[in-house]
């Protein structure tokens, strides 16, 4: 995932440190007891994390590549998905978890690889079935940019009316597209403001807009976008480099801090033990997930396994 805008070799430090948050965000709330103990504060960050991140994945997907080069990018992608997505779902049908699959048949493993992804990888398959054919739209001949990005918009709305995507999380990816399409500056259309908190506030106090498809839900993306960002002026120079490290690889985080949140089971009735928040445990599990699966991708780099996973020689950025 690059931070790079088209036409600018500078990265928006914003946008890293924005991924970052975003990331922790959904670490956090996939360690199960948390996720159990604090549930109205899990349904207030799935309200925007995930599509705050698809708004970003749509801004930052370059069109502008040539198809080999573009279909090479997303296919490295795909392949981590699929190794990962392959492990959960076997992980799934061997352990009591809530997603327990009684009967793994390889029609089913193939079903959830390439249709009906199952825990936290359905992301990444989002990701690249709305960049693929935003790609392909984008290619269109004898049309205007506008027809094109509704023909974008329609291919997605299609996937989702097949359950191949859902479509709020295809329309919050294609909000960011058309951004990226008409040249708005990230920064202009989420200007960084700590105000915007305030009708955050004001929305969480309505369940029923604690979704991502109300009109409440996309206010609060929009304004914990803003919120979010303006909180990076703020951040000293020690503290900028390890979050925009985190903010760069993502990817990383995506891919193997489920290992990490899975694993913390183990340990969860020793820290919960002395300290039923679970604050201590989300602290350390966190830590953990997020130290893990960085050096999983220095150890890809150092042990060159990196060009054949992920296709290129150094995947941390």
């Amino acid at each position: 995932m690059t931070t790079f805008v088209s036409g600018m070799r500078q990265r928006v430090e914003e946008i890293d440190f924005l991924r970052c948050v975003l990331i922790l965000l959904m670490i956090t709330f996939h360690i199960v007891y948390i996720g159990d103990t604090y549930g109205v504060a899990k349904q207030f960050v799935y309200t925007f994390h995930m599509p705050a991140f698809l708004l970003v994945s749509g801004y930052l997907c370059n069109t502008s590549k040539g198809a080999k080069a573009f279909l090479r990018a997303m296919m490295w992608i795909f392949i981590p998905y699929l190794v990962m997505e392959a492990g959960y779902v076997v992980m799934a049908s061997l352990l009591p978890i809530r997603e327990h699959i009684d009967n793994l048949t390889l029609p089913l493993l193939l079903e959830k690889l390439f249709l009906h992804p199952l825990g936290p990888y359905w992301y990444l398959h989002t990701w690249v079935l709305c960049s693929v054919v935003y790609f392909l739209a984008m290619r269109l001949p004898r049309i205007p940019k506008w027809a094109r990005l509704l023909a974008a918009v329609v291919g997605c709305l299609v996937m989702g009316f097949c359950g191949l995507v859902s479509i709020p999380n295809a329309l919050y990816f294609m909000a960011g597209a058309v951004l990226r399409q008409y040249g708005v500056p990230f920064l202009r259309a989420f200007y960084p403001a700590w105000w915007a908190i305030l009708p955050v506030v004001i929305i969480a106090f309505m369940p029923s807009q604690l979704d991502r498809a109300t009109i409440g839900g996309m206010a609060i993306v929009y304004f914990m976008t803003c919120f979010l960002l303006s909180l990076y002026r703020f951040l000293g120079k020690g503290l900028r480099r390890p979050l925009l490290l985190i903010g760069r690889n993502t990817l990383l985080l995506l891919l193997f801090s489920p290992i990490f949140t899975a694993l913390s089971k183990l340990y969860q009735p020793f820290f919960v033990g002395f300290d039923p928040s679970g604050i201590v445990f989300c602290i350390v599990t966190v830590t953990l997930a997020t130290l893990g699966s960085l050096a999983i991708g220095y150890l890809s780099d150092i042990l060159r396994i990196s060009p054949l996973f992920f296709g290129k020689d150094k995947v941390v950025v």
